[in-house]
């Protein structure tokens, strides 16, 4: 059985709040440790009212003392929107915190529109340029001090705190080959180049100190219900969001509607975008899971559901969770 993990944007539903979405991420998390997950991950976005999570060390801070055995980490920090020192501390902090229980997924996008980006850090250019670079010098700050080394990371130096590359991209791929790291890839928003991007990874892969053969993860949309016309129905918020983005209209988490309001262009582009989903009854998530797991060889799954009601969340993550019993006791 491989493992499973979640990935939360800390929803704001439409009429709530940051603060119900951040009791709600914690309540998901408890849930998500009883029921097997190996790592709960948070994704740094801004300037989106629909997404709580933009300060998300802080986040994984408040995760992490509300759990007690699950991993919580980045899904993921938006590197170019910082300097590696200041993520080294920040992680550094949470690993002395809660060690042996932290991860760093690192992205190259902005994680939000070019005018926040420049609002974040003035060089954006140069930011990602410097991309293949700053996440050197950020292992360097997790690495073991050496003689001589002027800047550290304190808390940081020496912790080890292990670091994945993130992307939808072959860019990504190929540098957490190059680099010997574990690669995710965000099929469930841009699967596009999913299996070529694995493909590249594993053919590229050096082993390194950190990693001695390739591990690559793989996101999916799950909205499971106990019936597929319920999970469908879940399903149209997450796709009412992605045409609101397109249409340049971001806001908070819609509730899910039995009419979507969309040209044929605009359900073809969010369709295409959201390929990677599995949307179903119980036998539907498992035979969709099971597909996927098949097509792409992956050594890890990290699920996620832009679900308006918090009950109905948590429900199709429990059926996500016995679905992945299913599948690893047919294995």
């Amino acid at each position: 059985m491989i493992p499973f993990s979640l990935l939360d944007l800390s929803p704001v539903p439409q009429g709530s709040t940051p603060a119900d979405a951040f009791a709600h991420s914690l309540d998901l998390a408890r849930h998500a440790e009883r029921w097997g997950y190996l790592r709960y991950w948070l994704a740094e976005h801004h300037n989106m009212t629909g997404i709580a999570s933009a300060a998300t060390a802080v986040v994984i801070g408040h995760i992490a003392a509300g759990t007690k055995t699950i991993r919580v980490g980045s899904g993921g920090i938006m590197l170019p929107n910082h300097a590696p020192l200041v993520i080294a501390e920040q992680f550094g902090t949470l690993a002395s915190l809660f060690p042996g229980r932290i991860d760093l997924g690192l992205g190259r996008a902005p994680g939000t529109d070019q005018t926040t980006a420049r609002a974040l850090r003035r060089d954006l250019q140069g930011s990602a340029e410097s991309f293949p670079d700053d996440v050197v010098e950020l292992q360097r700050y997790f690495a073991d001090p050496v003689e001589g080394q002027r800047v550290r990371a304190v808390p940081g130096a020496g912790l080890h705190v292990p670091v994945w590359l993130l992307g939808s991209s072959l860019f990504s791929a190929q540098l957490a080959a190059a680099l010997g790291l574990p690669f995710a890839f965000a099929s469930h928003f841009a699967p596009d180049y999913l299996l070529t991007a694995l493909q590249v990874y594993r053919a590229q892969f050096r082993p390194s100190a950190t990693l001695k053969k390739p591990y690559a993860m793989v996101g999916v949309n799950v909205f499971a219900a106990d019936t597929a016309d319920e999970a469908r129905f879940l399903f149209t918020s997450l796709q009412q969001q992605f045409i609101n983005l397109r249409r340049g209209t971001p806001g908070q988490l819609p509730p899910p509607t039995h009419s979507i309001a969309w040209s044929e262009a605009e359900r073809a582009g969010v369709e295409h975008s959201l390929a990677c989903s599995v949307v179903g009854d119980p036998a539907d998530v498992e035979a969709g899971l099971r597909s996927v797991i098949e097509q792409t060889q992956a050594d890890e799954l990290i699920v996620t559901a832009q679900i308006f009601d918090h009950q109905k969340r948590l429900r199709s993550f429990e059926l996500a969770s016995q679905a992945r019993d299913a599948i690893g006791q047919s294995a």
